[in-house]
Protein backbone atom coordinates (compact mmCIF):
# COMPACT_ATOMS: atom_id res chain seq x y z
CA UNK A 1 0.00 0.00 0.00
CA UNK A 2 1.06 3.58 -0.63
CA UNK A 3 1.93 5.11 2.75
CA UNK A 4 2.71 8.60 4.00
CA UNK A 5 6.37 7.63 4.40
CA UNK A 6 6.52 6.92 0.67
CA UNK A 7 5.18 10.38 -0.13
CA UNK A 8 7.65 11.92 2.32
CA UNK A 9 10.44 10.03 0.59
CA UNK A 10 9.50 11.54 -2.75
CA UNK A 11 9.37 15.08 -1.40
CA UNK A 12 12.72 14.55 0.36
CA UNK A 13 14.24 13.39 -2.93
CA UNK A 14 12.93 16.52 -4.64
CA UNK A 15 14.05 18.80 -1.82
CA UNK A 16 17.56 17.39 -1.51
CA UNK A 17 18.21 16.42 -5.12
CA UNK A 18 20.00 13.16 -4.34
CA UNK A 19 19.54 9.81 -2.61
CA UNK A 20 22.36 10.53 -0.16
CA UNK A 21 20.95 13.84 1.09
CA UNK A 22 17.36 12.55 1.05
CA UNK A 23 18.41 9.68 3.33
CA UNK A 24 20.00 12.20 5.70
CA UNK A 25 16.87 14.34 5.66
CA UNK A 26 14.71 11.31 6.51
CA UNK A 27 17.15 9.87 9.09
CA UNK A 28 17.48 6.67 7.05
CA UNK A 29 20.47 4.78 5.76
CA UNK A 30 21.01 5.10 2.03
CA UNK A 31 20.42 1.36 1.60
CA UNK A 32 17.10 1.57 3.46
CA UNK A 33 15.99 4.46 1.27
CA UNK A 34 17.07 2.67 -1.92
CA UNK A 35 15.13 -0.43 -0.82
CA UNK A 36 12.02 1.65 -0.20
CA UNK A 37 12.29 3.25 -3.64
CA UNK A 38 12.81 -0.17 -5.25
CA UNK A 39 9.64 -1.54 -3.62
CA UNK A 40 7.64 1.47 -4.84
CA UNK A 41 8.93 1.02 -8.38
CA UNK A 42 8.09 -2.69 -8.31
CA UNK A 43 4.58 -1.85 -7.14
CA UNK A 44 3.96 0.63 -9.96
CA UNK A 45 6.02 -1.18 -12.60
CA UNK A 46 7.96 1.91 -13.58
CA UNK A 47 10.96 3.94 -12.39
CA UNK A 48 10.25 7.02 -10.30
CA UNK A 49 13.28 9.02 -11.45
CA UNK A 50 16.26 8.89 -13.77
CA UNK A 51 19.12 7.10 -12.03
CA UNK A 52 22.02 9.12 -13.47
CA UNK A 53 20.63 12.62 -13.20
CA UNK A 54 21.78 15.22 -10.66
CA UNK A 55 19.70 16.80 -9.37
CA UNK A 56 17.11 14.04 -9.55
CA UNK A 57 14.81 14.18 -12.61
CA UNK A 58 11.49 12.50 -11.94
CA UNK A 59 9.65 10.36 -14.48
CA UNK A 60 5.97 10.84 -15.27
CA UNK A 61 5.16 8.23 -12.60
CA UNK A 62 7.27 10.02 -10.03
CA UNK A 63 5.76 13.39 -10.92
CA UNK A 64 2.22 12.06 -10.49
CA UNK A 65 3.04 10.70 -7.03
CA UNK A 66 4.75 13.97 -6.14
CA UNK A 67 1.58 15.82 -7.10
CA UNK A 68 -0.30 13.57 -4.69
CA UNK A 69 2.29 14.24 -1.98
CA UNK A 70 1.87 17.99 -2.50
CA UNK A 71 -1.87 17.58 -1.93
CA UNK A 72 -1.80 15.17 0.99
CA UNK A 73 1.26 15.99 3.11
CA UNK A 74 0.46 19.66 3.82
CA UNK A 75 -2.98 18.61 5.08
CA UNK A 76 -1.50 15.89 7.28
CA UNK A 77 1.17 18.20 8.67
CA UNK A 78 -1.40 20.92 9.36
CA UNK A 79 -3.61 18.40 11.17
CA UNK A 80 -0.64 17.26 13.26
CA UNK A 81 0.11 20.86 14.22
CA UNK A 82 -3.54 21.43 15.09
CA UNK A 83 -3.56 18.35 17.32
CA UNK A 84 -0.35 19.55 19.00
CA UNK A 85 -1.97 22.93 19.64
CA UNK A 86 -4.99 21.26 21.21
CA UNK A 87 -2.87 19.09 23.49
CA UNK A 88 -0.01 21.49 24.29
CA UNK A 89 -1.50 24.91 23.68
CA UNK A 90 -0.96 27.02 20.61
CA UNK A 91 1.02 29.88 22.10
CA UNK A 92 4.63 30.25 23.09
CA UNK A 93 7.83 32.07 22.29
CA UNK A 94 11.18 31.22 20.80
CA UNK A 95 13.93 33.72 21.50
CA UNK A 96 16.77 32.52 19.27
CA UNK A 97 20.42 33.22 20.04
CA UNK A 98 23.19 32.51 17.54
CA UNK A 99 26.62 31.17 18.30
CA UNK A 100 27.11 30.78 14.56
CA UNK A 101 27.27 34.39 13.38
CA UNK A 102 27.12 33.43 9.71
CA UNK A 103 23.71 31.79 10.09
CA UNK A 104 21.65 34.93 9.50
CA UNK A 105 21.37 34.49 5.72
CA UNK A 106 19.67 31.11 5.87
CA UNK A 107 17.89 31.67 9.19
CA UNK A 108 15.68 34.54 7.99
CA UNK A 109 13.76 32.42 5.42
CA UNK A 110 13.50 29.64 8.02
CA UNK A 111 11.88 32.02 10.51
CA UNK A 112 9.47 33.29 7.86
CA UNK A 113 8.38 29.73 7.03
CA UNK A 114 8.02 28.90 10.72
CA UNK A 115 5.79 31.94 11.36
CA UNK A 116 3.39 30.71 8.67
CA UNK A 117 3.16 27.30 10.33
CA UNK A 118 2.96 28.57 13.92
CA UNK A 119 1.44 32.08 13.78
CA UNK A 120 0.76 32.16 17.52
CA UNK A 121 4.33 31.34 18.51
CA UNK A 122 6.38 34.51 18.85
CA UNK A 123 9.82 33.96 17.35
CA UNK A 124 12.57 36.52 17.37
CA UNK A 125 16.35 36.88 17.50
CA UNK A 126 18.05 37.91 20.71
CA UNK A 127 19.61 41.22 19.74
CA UNK A 128 23.24 42.16 20.19
CA UNK A 129 26.53 40.31 19.82
CA UNK A 130 27.04 37.56 22.41
CA UNK A 131 30.40 35.88 22.90
CA UNK A 132 28.80 33.02 24.90
CA UNK A 133 25.19 32.58 23.67
CA UNK A 134 24.67 29.39 25.70
CA UNK A 135 24.82 31.57 28.83
CA UNK A 136 21.60 33.20 27.64
CA UNK A 137 19.82 29.86 28.16
CA UNK A 138 21.14 29.64 31.71
CA UNK A 139 19.92 33.15 32.55
CA UNK A 140 16.56 32.74 30.81
CA UNK A 141 17.31 35.43 28.22
CA UNK A 142 16.99 32.99 25.31
CA UNK A 143 14.93 29.87 24.63
CA UNK A 144 17.02 28.29 21.88
CA UNK A 145 20.63 28.51 20.73
CA UNK A 146 21.98 27.60 17.30
CA UNK A 147 25.66 26.66 17.43
CA UNK A 148 27.84 23.95 18.91
CA UNK A 149 26.20 21.40 21.18
CA UNK A 150 25.22 22.75 24.60
CA UNK A 151 26.10 21.04 27.86
CA UNK A 152 24.43 17.94 29.33
CA UNK A 153 21.78 20.07 31.01
CA UNK A 154 20.25 20.90 27.62
CA UNK A 155 18.42 18.91 24.96
CA UNK A 156 20.34 18.97 21.70
CA UNK A 157 18.91 18.55 18.19
CA UNK A 158 21.41 17.84 15.37
CA UNK A 159 21.31 20.04 12.27
CA UNK A 160 24.15 19.59 9.79
CA UNK A 161 27.89 19.36 9.19
CA UNK A 162 29.66 21.99 7.07
CA UNK A 163 33.17 22.73 5.87
CA UNK A 164 35.15 25.72 7.13
CA UNK A 165 37.23 27.27 4.36
CA UNK A 166 40.09 29.72 4.58
CA UNK A 167 39.34 32.99 2.79
CA UNK A 168 42.17 35.02 1.30
CA UNK A 169 42.75 37.89 -1.10
CA UNK A 170 43.21 37.28 -4.82
CA UNK A 171 46.93 38.16 -4.72
CA UNK A 172 47.77 36.74 -1.31
CA UNK A 173 51.09 34.89 -1.09
CA UNK A 174 49.19 31.62 -0.44
CA UNK A 175 46.77 32.04 -3.35
CA UNK A 176 48.59 29.54 -5.55
CA UNK A 177 48.23 26.69 -3.04
CA UNK A 178 45.44 24.15 -3.46
CA UNK A 179 45.02 23.74 0.29
CA UNK A 180 46.53 25.23 3.43
CA UNK A 181 48.34 23.45 6.24
CA UNK A 182 49.05 24.68 9.77
CA UNK A 183 52.59 26.05 9.01
CA UNK A 184 51.15 28.27 6.26
CA UNK A 185 49.51 30.44 8.92
CA UNK A 186 52.77 31.27 10.70
CA UNK A 187 52.98 35.05 11.15
CA UNK A 188 49.63 35.68 9.41
CA UNK A 189 46.78 37.80 10.77
CA UNK A 190 43.59 35.85 11.36
CA UNK A 191 40.40 37.93 11.17
CA UNK A 192 37.61 36.49 13.32
CA UNK A 193 34.46 37.37 15.15
CA UNK A 194 35.09 38.71 18.70
CA UNK A 195 34.59 35.36 20.42
CA UNK A 196 36.89 33.32 22.72
CA UNK A 197 39.67 31.53 20.84
CA UNK A 198 38.50 28.12 22.03
CA UNK A 199 35.33 28.62 19.99
CA UNK A 200 37.22 29.18 16.74
CA UNK A 201 37.70 25.82 15.02
CA UNK A 202 40.79 26.79 13.04
CA UNK A 203 42.60 27.96 16.17
CA UNK A 204 41.43 25.11 18.40
CA UNK A 205 41.82 22.24 15.92
CA UNK A 206 44.72 23.35 13.70
CA UNK A 207 46.84 26.26 14.90
CA UNK A 208 47.17 25.57 18.64
CA UNK A 209 48.12 21.87 18.26
CA UNK A 210 50.86 22.91 15.80
CA UNK A 211 52.09 25.80 18.01
CA UNK A 212 51.62 28.25 15.14
CA UNK A 213 52.17 31.91 15.98
CA UNK A 214 49.65 34.32 14.47
CA UNK A 215 48.10 37.71 15.00
CA UNK A 216 44.38 38.14 15.53
CA UNK A 217 42.00 40.91 14.50
CA UNK A 218 38.24 40.93 15.10
CA UNK A 219 35.13 42.26 13.38
CA UNK A 220 31.48 41.67 14.24
CA UNK A 221 30.04 41.48 10.70
CA UNK A 222 30.78 38.88 8.04
CA UNK A 223 30.89 41.53 5.32
CA UNK A 224 33.45 43.51 7.35
CA UNK A 225 35.63 40.40 7.71
CA UNK A 226 35.48 39.78 3.97
CA UNK A 227 36.32 43.40 3.17
CA UNK A 228 39.39 43.18 5.39
CA UNK A 229 40.43 39.94 3.70
CA UNK A 230 39.94 41.39 0.22
CA UNK A 231 42.12 44.37 1.13
CA UNK A 232 44.90 41.98 2.24
CA UNK A 233 44.65 42.75 5.95
CA UNK A 234 44.64 39.06 6.83
CA UNK A 235 42.98 35.66 6.42
CA UNK A 236 39.64 34.37 7.70
CA UNK A 237 38.06 30.96 8.22
CA UNK A 238 34.34 30.88 7.49
CA UNK A 239 31.61 28.34 6.61
CA UNK A 240 31.30 27.42 2.95
CA UNK A 241 27.77 28.84 2.64
CA UNK A 242 28.79 32.25 4.03
CA UNK A 243 31.41 32.92 1.37
CA UNK A 244 30.01 31.19 -1.72
CA UNK A 245 28.70 34.34 -3.45
CA UNK A 246 31.89 36.28 -2.71
CA UNK A 247 34.02 33.48 -4.15
CA UNK A 248 31.75 33.01 -7.17
CA UNK A 249 32.16 36.69 -8.03
CA UNK A 250 35.96 36.55 -7.53
CA UNK A 251 35.89 39.00 -4.63
CA UNK A 252 38.01 36.60 -2.56
CA UNK A 253 39.49 33.11 -2.85
CA UNK A 254 38.80 30.09 -0.66
CA UNK A 255 40.96 27.10 0.18
CA UNK A 256 40.35 23.96 2.27
CA UNK A 257 42.39 23.23 5.38
CA UNK A 258 44.45 20.07 5.28
CA UNK A 259 43.99 16.94 3.21
CA UNK A 260 40.50 16.17 4.52
CA UNK A 261 39.25 19.68 5.22
CA UNK A 262 38.16 21.34 8.45
CA UNK A 263 34.59 20.45 9.37
CA UNK A 264 32.21 21.59 12.09
CA UNK A 265 28.77 20.46 13.30
CA UNK A 266 25.78 22.67 14.00
CA UNK A 267 23.11 21.96 16.62
CA UNK A 268 20.05 23.45 18.29
CA UNK A 269 20.16 23.48 22.10
CA UNK A 270 17.09 24.08 24.26
CA UNK A 271 16.17 23.62 27.93
CA UNK A 272 14.53 20.23 28.57
CA UNK A 273 11.19 21.86 29.40
CA UNK A 274 10.95 23.15 25.83
CA UNK A 275 12.26 20.06 24.07
CA UNK A 276 8.87 18.31 24.06
CA UNK A 277 7.06 21.26 22.49
CA UNK A 278 5.82 20.45 19.01
CA UNK A 279 6.75 23.88 17.69
CA UNK A 280 10.38 23.38 18.78
CA UNK A 281 10.79 20.10 16.91
CA UNK A 282 8.98 21.61 13.93
CA UNK A 283 11.38 24.57 13.94
CA UNK A 284 14.31 22.13 13.84
CA UNK A 285 12.62 20.28 10.98
CA UNK A 286 12.15 23.47 8.98
CA UNK A 287 15.85 24.32 9.41
CA UNK A 288 16.96 20.88 8.22
CA UNK A 289 14.57 20.84 5.25
CA UNK A 290 15.33 24.35 4.00
CA UNK A 291 19.07 24.05 4.49
CA UNK A 292 19.15 20.70 2.68
CA UNK A 293 17.48 22.43 -0.25
CA UNK A 294 19.43 25.70 -0.32
CA UNK A 295 22.93 25.16 1.15
CA UNK A 296 25.55 23.41 -0.92
CA UNK A 297 28.20 21.24 0.67
CA UNK A 298 26.44 20.37 3.92
CA UNK A 299 25.67 16.94 5.39
CA UNK A 300 22.61 16.56 7.58
CA UNK A 301 23.33 15.00 10.96
CA UNK A 302 21.24 12.15 12.31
Amino acid sequence: MLELRHLRTLTALRTSGSLVRAAQLLNLTQSALSHQVKLMEERYGAPLFERKSLPIAFTATGMRLLALADQVLPEVEQAERDVARLSQGDRGQLRVALECHTCFDWLMPVMDAFRQRWPDVEIDLVSGFHSEPIDLLRTGQADLVIGSAGGPEYTVFPLFRYEILVVLAQKHRLATQRRLEAPDFEGETLITYPVPEERIDLIREVLRPANVRFERRTAELTVAILQLVASRRGLAALPNWAIKNYVDYDYVLSRPVGEFGLWSDLFVSVPPALAAKAYVSDFVGVIREQCARTLDGITLLS
